[in-house]
């Protein structure tokens, strides 16, 4: 546990200095997995249509529902490293 808890850090880290930006959908995707491997599931309202950036994170997010924490820190992970 400790050992996949340092790698998700160091893919974090990591992630803050990619040779190129991603793009939106893998932007939107490390936020959805990141999300919920620190607090779960979203909970709450699906944001309005006033509010595309917060309905595409909610969406992204309701994407990984049910995923476990460890499970979004593994696909994090691998993300980041197929980003680098």
């Amino acid at each position: 546990m400790a050992d996949l808890d340092t790698r998700f850090d160091e893919a974090v880290a990591a992630s803050k200095t990619l040779p190129e930006a991603p793009g939106q959908d893998d932007m939107l995707r490390l936020y959805a997995l990141f999300k919920q491997a620190n607090e779960g599931d979203v909970t709450g309202k699906r944001p309005g249509f006033t509010n595309p950036v917060g309905r595409a994170k909610y969406d992204a997010r309701e994407k990984v529902t049910g995923l476990s924490s460890d499970d979004a820190k593994e696909q994090y992970i691998a993300l980041v490293e197929s980003l680098k």
